[in-house]
């Protein structure tokens, strides 16, 4: 009997430990190779933000189906992954970003989304520590938070895990170590984020880079996760740099602040100018922000695509080998979707979405 696993999976963040889930829950036997361990990579740099996002109906179909995958999860998950059904409002600052708020709020529940929308003085009740004065907001009830490296861990739980292993090479077959040594599997998933750009470069894909930072201890700051609607230009903008009010409450009572978006390969330091940029952008939103110690803080990148979607699904020219990566910054958010995905075009089946919109043969200009 062979010893190979039916499938390899480049990659233990959260996307590559979404797949091994989806796959042993279907019996298969998943071995997961990971140059770090699951989730102590770029998945330990995301905010873990599970939130609906319209600024496609590619993405909402997506983001939406995978709100409600992490929903129906939700009881199977343990303390440690501090799933949080907090919700999110969407801060407008003034009466033109009211009609954004009206806007997004005809189009979720027309899409059967719940949402509702708060004036000033709703936004002060909900919210006492935003500054005076804001127009009001969207909220999204059904939005939820994460700490998504234990949530990236449970969900590799199932799998054989190689951690430490730098793959140089990946292809239907399986793969190739950087000591040499040849891993073979019936089916190979690249999972492998920014690094997927070595390993695939004929998908088109730039890393961003993003920081992030986390006061001490205030039970009771913030109550939900906020985010300005002008984040939504600057998540999806092609800017090299950007920054965007974003803030999320932790169990611990801590508040993690973000969010900054630049694209500068491989330089992983902490970007003093951009940091404080963020920061005082936080502070406008939030002004008692300032006075919470921040104590600590820390960069890491995701992968861009140039149409704003994840490539999910077959390699266009090699049979056997399924990319997963190109989330940007919703690949916490998305992952159990592009697993599900990956799961049924992989199994035959017709998946609840279509997954033409994600399929990797449109950033491979040649397939």
């Amino acid at each position: 009997m062979s010893t190979n696993p039916d499938a390899l999976i480049v990659g233990g963040g959260i996307v590559g430990a979404a797949c091994a889930d989806a796959l042993c829950r279907e019996g298969m036997r998943v071995t997961i190779v990971e140059s770090h361990i699951p989730g102590g990579g770029d998945t330990a740099a995301g905010m873990g933000h599970i939130v609906v996002m319209d600024d496609s109906e590619a993405q909402f179909a997506l983001t939406n189906y995978s709100r409600n995958l992490w929903k129906d999860l939700a009881p199977e998950l343990p303390p440690e992954v501090e799933y949080d059904v907090c919700g999110t409002l969407w801060v407008a600052a003034d009466e033109q970003e009211m009609e954004l708020v009206r806007a997004k709020h005809a189009l979720y529940s027309n899409r059967g989304v719940e949402t509702q929308i708060l004036d000033e003085k709703s936004l002060a009740e909900a919210e006492p520590n935003l500054r005076p004065g804001l127009a009001g907001a969207l909220r999204a009830p059904g939005d939820s938070v994460l700490y998504a490296p234990c949530a990236a861990r449970w969900l590799a739980r199932n799998a054989t895990i190689l951690a430490g292993k730098q793959v140089t090479a990946a292809g239907a077959g399986g793969v190739t170590l950087s000591d040499g040594t040849k891993l073979s599997a019936g089916l190979t998933i690249g999972a492998s984020g920014i690094a997927a750009s070595d390993l695939f470069p004929e998908i088109e894909i730039r890393p961003r880079k993003g920081h992030l930072a986390i006061t001490d201890r205030y039970p009771g700051f913030l109550r939900h996760q906020l985010v300005e609607l002008g984040y939504l230009k600057s998540a999806h903008s092609h800017a090299l740099e950007s920054v965007a009010f974003n803030a999320q409450p932790r169990r611990t009572g801590q508040v993690l602040i973000g969010s900054s978006r630049q694209y500068v390969h491989e330089n992983a330091a902490i970007d003093s100018r951009v940091l404080s940029r963020m920061l005082s952008r936080a502070i406008e939103y939030m002004p008692r922000l300032g006075n919470l110690p921040v104590i600590r803080v820390w960069t890491g990148f995701r992968s861009a695509t140039a149409d704003n979607l994840p490539f999910i699904g077959p390699h266009p020219r090699q049979r056997g080998l399924y990319l997963a990566g190109g989330h940007e910054g919703l690949g916490i958010t998305t992952s159990l979707a592009t697993a599900r995905l990956i799961a049924d075009l992989i199994l035959g089946r017709t998946p609840a979405i279509d997954p033409a919109p994600y399929l990797p043969s449109r950033l491979c200009p040649n397939s």
